[in-house]
C-alpha cells in the first residue's frame, strides 16, 4: 500500500496523552521507579490506591519491568538524556531521530507521494519510543530485530491537486513470531504471530531512531 500514487486511509495519529514535561536526568535518577517502591511512588505523586494516577503508575512499572520479547532490547526513559543514551547504545553515535511531521490528514483518505526507504530500504535497526502514561513524560523505548523504516509524503486525497499536507514515518516489523496472539495488530487484521508483517505509522510525539543516512 505504501507506494507513490496509492490512496489509503490515514489513521488518527493525534497525541491523546496529557501534556507533561521531561524531567532532567539529575532529578529522574533520584526518583523511585520499581514495583518494590510502589508505595513510595504513590506517596510521591499523591496517588491514592485505585485512583487514575495510581493505575497509570502501576501499568507503567509493569510494562517497564516486563521481560523483553525474543530479540528485543528495551528501556523506559524519563529524560531526554536517557533516551539519547539508549538510542546511541543500540545504534552507535551516528543516529538520527525521525517522526511524522504533523497530524494533517488524520482520519481521511490520503494519497501517498514520494516514498524513501531509510538505509536504502534495507532491513535495518531502529529504536522506537512510545509515550507511557505516567505523571511526568516517560517513553517506552525498544529495539526489535528485522524492521524497515520509510518516510513518505502524505498528499491531500481530495480533488486533483495532490498538495503535500504531511510527511509520515512508517515502520514495518518483518518478524512477528514472538508477538502475543492477542496483539492489537492481529486482532485488527485477523492473523497471528509470524504469519504476517506488521507496518504502522509513527504517531504524533512518538519517534523512531535509526542510523543516519549517508547524506544526512
Amino acid at each position: 500500500m505504501l507506494k507513490e500514487g496509492n490512496m489509503m486511509p490515514f489513521p488518527d495519529i493525534r497525541d491523546r496523552m496529557p501534556k507533561r514535561p521531561f524531567l532532567p536526568r539529575s532529578i529522574v535518577s533520584k526518583l523511585p521507579f520499581s514495583s518494590q517502591e510502589m508505595d513510595e511512588m504513590k506517596r510521591l505523586f499523591r496517588a491514592e490506591n485505585g485512583s487514575v494516577t495510581a493505575r497509570w503508575i502501576e501499568a507503567a512499572v509493569k510494562e517497564c519491568e516486563r521481560e523483553p520479547s525474543a530479540g528485543e532490547t528495551k528501556r523506559c526513559v524519563g529524560s531526554g538524556e536517557d533516551m539519547i543514551d539508549f538510542a546511541t547504545s543500540v545504534l552507535g553515535k551516528n543516529a538520527v531521530v525521525r517522526t511524522t511531521e504533523g497530524v494533517n490528514g488524520s482520519r481521511t483518505e490520503v494519497m501517498i507521494g514520494k516514498v524513501v526507504g531509510v538505509d536504502g530500504g534495507r532491513v535495518t535497526r531502529s529504536v522506537s519510543c512510545h509515550q507511557s502514561l505516567y505523571p511526568y513524560l516517560m517513553y517506552y523505548c525498544h529495539s526489535v530485530p528485522k524492521v524497515r523504516v520509510y518516510e513518505a509524503d502524505i498528499l491531500d486525497g481530495k480533488g486533483q491537486g495532490g498538495a503535500r499536507i504531511n510527511r509520515g514515518v512508517a515502520i514495518c516489523h518483518l518478524d512477528t513470531s514472538a508477538w502475543s496472539a492477542s496483539h492489537g495488530a492481529f486482532l485488527a487484521l485477523g492473523e497471528g504471530p509470524g504469519r504476517i508483517e506488521v507496518c504502522h505509522w509513527i504517531f504524533e510525539n512518538d519517534m523512531t531512531w535509526t542510523v543516519a543516512d549517508e547524506d544526512v
